[in-house]
């Protein structure tokens, strides 16, 4: 009975592994998806599964935003726009606080995570590695909103370029960060400042840990989006001459909202629109420095300049462990 049920054991890992061979092997086109994923279309974003009854319908929408502050802060700043989507899909819909990029990416990967906003950089991570499908930026009638990556010293501080930072103790804010790690090692060298070779990284976890850290003496300089210092700023958390933008780049698009690629197609249609309807009250304006609205964007158009730069670091990266 032992040798039957390890040749069945057996049998069962081999066709498990046929399987997924065989759903490889029928994926036209991968790109830089995952294996997990097909983009047979090379929209470069994961298509739904061609198998229906992968297709998810929940009673529960799990909802988060990107941990670049407090996380508790904005399941108090998104409470209006939750309330609505709840009524507007029929569906409940719960806030998930996550605590870092990885475990938000993570969390959709999983299944545990439905539709969430990503920061720039890791939305790149988000689509490759967890399925997500980018579709709207926080923005107004104008158009969607955009940051620009921002190196920050102490106004005091005898630093005027970010070639002056050699030697340093300069803040990133985490691996997969657009402005707070990825367009720094991609964009600074022609600058002049070479991260990792001219300097040791150290990782804040945080944009607002990065800022606070300059203030306090622990940095002598950190890269950070030019939004969310300018919120810390109008929020009274710092004071603006108290510091010194000695480096601003080109402009890149904010945090998108995307959702999981294997949600039913009707309800992920029907959410869209509940989005794109969706106006937000004064509060909310006032948190996301005017916005009120969720602008419709296209990944693959609207994320070639962050692509790009994640790219380069990539090779950056490479280049320096040689």
């Amino acid at each position: 009975m032992h040798k039957i049920l390890k040749s069945l054991l057996a049998a069962g890992a081999l066709l498990t592994l046929a399987q997924i061979s065989f759903a490889q092997a029928a994926c036209t086109n991968r790109g830089d998806l995952d294996n997990l994923y097909c983009d047979a279309n090379k929209d470069l974003v994961a298509d739904v599964p061609t198998d229906k009854s992968k297709w998810k319908n929940p009673s529960t929408l799990i909802f988060t935003y990107t941990p670049v502050e407090d996380p508790a802060k904005y399941e108090n700043v998104f409470k209006p726009f939750t309330d609505y989507l709840a009524q507007c899909t029929g569906k409940a819909v719960k806030f998930y606080q996550v605590q870092s990029n990885a475990a938000e990416i993570e969390a959709m990967r999983s299944g545990r995570l439905h539709v969430a906003g990503f920061s720039t950089g890791p939305t790149v991570f988000a689509v490759n590695k967890a399925g997500a499908i980018p579709f709207a930026v926080k923005g107004d009638a104008k158009g969607f909103q955009g940051y620009n990556l921002i190196t920050i010293v102490k106004a005091s501080s005898p630093y005027k370029t970010v070639a002056d930072l050699k030697g340093k103790k300069v803040a990133h804010t985490s691996p997969s960060s657009n402005s707070g790690n990825l367009a720094p090692i991609a964009l600074l060298p022609a600058q002049g400042l070479t991260p990792s070779k001219d300097y040791d990284i150290k990782f804040s976890g945080k944009h607002d840990q990065s800022v606070l850290g300059v203030g306090t003496g622990d940095y002598d300089a950190a890269h950070v989006a030019s939004d969310v210092y300018e919120r810390m700023a109008e929020r009274g958390q710092i004071k603006e001459s108290d510091f010194r933008v000695i480096y601003r780049s080109q402009r890149f698009p904010t945090s998108s909202f995307a959702y999981a690629h294997d949600l039913e197609p009707t309800l992920a249609a029907k959410m869209l629109k509940c989005f794109a309807d969706y106006r937000f009250p004064a509060a909310m304006q006032k948190d996301f420095d005017g916005a009120d609205r969720f602008v419709s964007i296209n990944y693959a158009k609207d994320w070639d300049v962050v692509r790009v730069v994640d790219k380069a670091a990539e090779k950056a990266a490479e280049a320096a462990k040689k």
